[in-house]
């Protein structure tokens, strides 16, 4: 999606506001102009009262590049996309009992945290005539959805058109983003901006935070068991992140952090801007796709974010939390000096001043290298070990991270040993242009399949050993499904490692990883990512098996049925029968709706009279002596 010159607003095809609908993808835009004297200030925040004070003020500070981390650039106008996600604090709302995984996120405090995102359009205008040589505004496009592919190219049509009419130009996009039909995860969708589309594969349901309090189906969206054909539908978050733009100068340690976010360890990623910077974030939390990522990432954090104080104040010996941090301030190296891993990446050159971040984003790529700069890179892997390299290495693990302070290198810290081993065969395949910016960014693209479906399937086949604890059971042909499902095979984390132990996790994990493999998984059995994947992918099973079971009742002739029916299975096919019914008309509460319960409630009742008339007299008398149960019968009857 390019800036567009030729969009044009067609006031007669103007779809009006319609505020509700708009909350489906965007909480509100904000402008934000930084003033020499007052700092910070909001000049538009629209729809009006979206947003708390304190959120606006959170926003406005995450909302410009550092002063230290701002790009020597001198012409005339530099325009920049990044994003960012901070916490939010609401009043808790009623919650759907339906929503999958919901009973994972209840909380019974008076205020819930979700996270919000805010997907920003900078612009720099350097004039010698101003103060300080130029002024610098930002467009701010804020929602609790990750949608990057959605959120990147309509700021390149936003943000230009504001600095060009304004305040109007946001209430023209707000109205067509009203009419836009409802987000689903997982599909195809065409957004319409004036004469301009935005085609875009949102990212599946189950990686989506369980937080967004999402009612999606979603058993329609499961974990793909095998690698999908077509590459350009998403299986994660982030599916459009540039990872080979974004690790280009460390491209043999993205197994090591594919491992360090598995298992849920802190991570500090470094960068010159902030669109590199959060364009490595939402790299690394590609890369664990389709993995539910439930470790707190922030892909551009500054001093300000109320949070910073906490992690500040963490003492020797403290746990620093879960956290991937995306910053480019160098303070952060000497504030956060117990995070255990710290990344280095980007350029403090970019090639060009083009808008960073596009659909296709080649943002953040090290630009300036020679020719075949990619396989000087992985000579320079083989020989890791000669003399030279050897040095290099123990002089950056001397200087520590702090090195940064006088040169920027792109570099990995840390004391984390990595189990997965480096896929030469994969950075083989990978191609370096060192051509144009258009050559090149058509070779990132290339380069960023090889290596999405490479993490993808690795992270597959790591998670391969957990699936018989998601096998669901249909009812066998013949016979009867008014018995309750069988459970799903309880999960204990002891006797799956000691299993694992003995059975292996599989061929494809055992040629990639060293013997302690089994260590890796015990990490991740205790990280952050294991139990909300687990717990919401047995939501899922469950689900799915409940479903099956009940479309095989709905095809159920339960008058053939009961006639090979001995008295006492009669009996337990009522019990069961009643059971079932009560549970699909609760569903039929108000608020609870369901598209097939109608049909499965008359479907139910049917088939309670049927083993209702096929009891005996005597039973028939036992049964209706419970009152409730009577009522029920002659609901049916009549």
């Amino acid at each position: 999606m390019s800036r567009s010159p030729s969009f044009k607003v067609r006031e007669e095809l103007l779809p009006s506001l319609d505020p509700e609908s708009l909350q489906r993808w965007i909480v509100g835009f904000c402008v934000i102009r930084f003033d020499l004297e007052q700092g910070q200030l909001v000049e538009v925040c629209y729809p009006p009262g979206c947003l708390t004070n304190d959120e606006e003020l959170e926003i406005a500070y995450s909302s410009f590049p550092d002063s230290i981390s701002q790009q020597q650039n001198r012409s005339s106008i530099h325009d920049c996309i990044f994003f960012f996600r901070f916490r939010r604090h609401l009043k808790s709302q009623s919650i759907d009992k339906n929503n999958v995984g919901e009973e994972l996120s209840s909380t019974s405090s008076a205020n819930v945290s979700k996270y919000m995102y805010g997907f920003v359009f900078n612009r720099q205008i350097h004039d010698e005539r101003l103060k300080r040589g130029g002024e610098q505004k930002s467009v701010v496009v804020l929602s609790h959805s990750p949608y990057s592919s959605v959120f990147r190219p309509l700021l390149q049509i936003i943000g230009p058109l504001y600095f060009d009419f304004g305040k109007v130009a946001l209430e023209h996009i707000a109205a067509y983003v009203s009419a836009w039909p409802a987000p689903v995860p997982g599909k195809l969708m065409d957004l319409p901006i004036g004469n301009e589309t935005i085609k875009v594969n949102l990212p599946p349901v189950h990686c989506l935070p369980l937080e967004n309090g999402l009612s999606f189906d979603e058993s329609a969206s499961p974990v793909a068991p095998l690698l999908p054909s077509n590459q350009s539908i998403p299986q994660g978050l982030f599916h459009d992140a540039d990872i080979f733009g974004a690790f280009r100068g460390i491209l043999l340690q993205l197994w090591l952090l594919w491992e360090l976010l598995v298992i849920g360890e802190p991570i500090l990623i470094i960068a010159p801007t902030p669109s590199q910077c959060c364009e490595a974030v939402a790299s690394l939390v590609s890369l664990i796709a389709p993995l539910l990522c439930s470790v707190d990432f922030r892909p551009y954090f500054t001093i300000h974010d109320p949070e910073f104080s906490h992690l500040n104040s963490i003492r020797e010996g403290e746990t620093f939390p879960s956290m991937v941090l995306g910053v480019t301030n160098l303070f952060f190296l000497k504030a956060l000096k117990k995070i255990p891993h710290i990344v280095s990446v980007g350029s403090l050159h970019p090639s060009s001043n083009r808008v960073a971040l596009s659909t296709r984003s080649s943002a953040g790529k090290v630009s300036g290298r020679p020719d075949g700069g990619l396989q000087q890179l992985y000579l320079q892997s083989l020989q890791k070990f000669s003399p030279s390299s050897l040095l290099n290495a123990i002089k950056l693990r001397r200087d520590g991270p702090l090195c940064l302070m006088t040169e920027h290198k792109e570099a990995i810290w840390t004391t984390y040993s990595a189990i997965t081993k480096p896929d030469t065969s994969i950075l083989n395949r990978l191609v370096d242009a060192g051509m144009s910016p258009r050559v090149e960014e058509s070779m990132s693209v290339v380069n960023n399949e090889i290596l999405r479906r490479h993490f993808l399937e690795l992270t597959i086949n790591f998670l391969a050993p957990f699936g018989p604890y998601f096998r669901i059971t249909a009812p066998l042909e013949g016979s009867s499904p008014y018995v309750d499902p069988p459970s799903l095979p309880p999960f204990s984390a002891d006797e799956f490692l000691s299993s694992l132990s003995t059975r292996g996790p599989g061929k494809f994990i055992l040629k990639r990883m060293k013997s302690n493999w089994l260590n890796f998984y015990r990490r991740f059995l205790n990280g952050p990512n294991f139990m909300p994947w687990f717990q919401r992918r047995r939501a899922v099973a469950e689900r799915e098996q409940d479903r099956l079971w009940r479309h095989s009742r709905m095809k159920t002739d339960m008058q053939q049925l009961v006639s090979k029916m001995s008295e006492l299975e009669i009996v337990d096919s009522f019990n069961v029968i009643e059971k079932l019914l009560h549970r699909e008309l609760q569903l039929q509460q108000p608020g609870n709706g369901d598209i097939d319960s109608t049909a499965t409630c008359e479907k139910l009742m049917r088939d309670l009279q049927a083993v209702f008339s096929a009891l005996t007299k005597d039973m028939q008398q036992i049964m209706l002596s419970n009152p409730e149960r009577a009522s029920l019968l002659q609901r049916i009857v009549n």
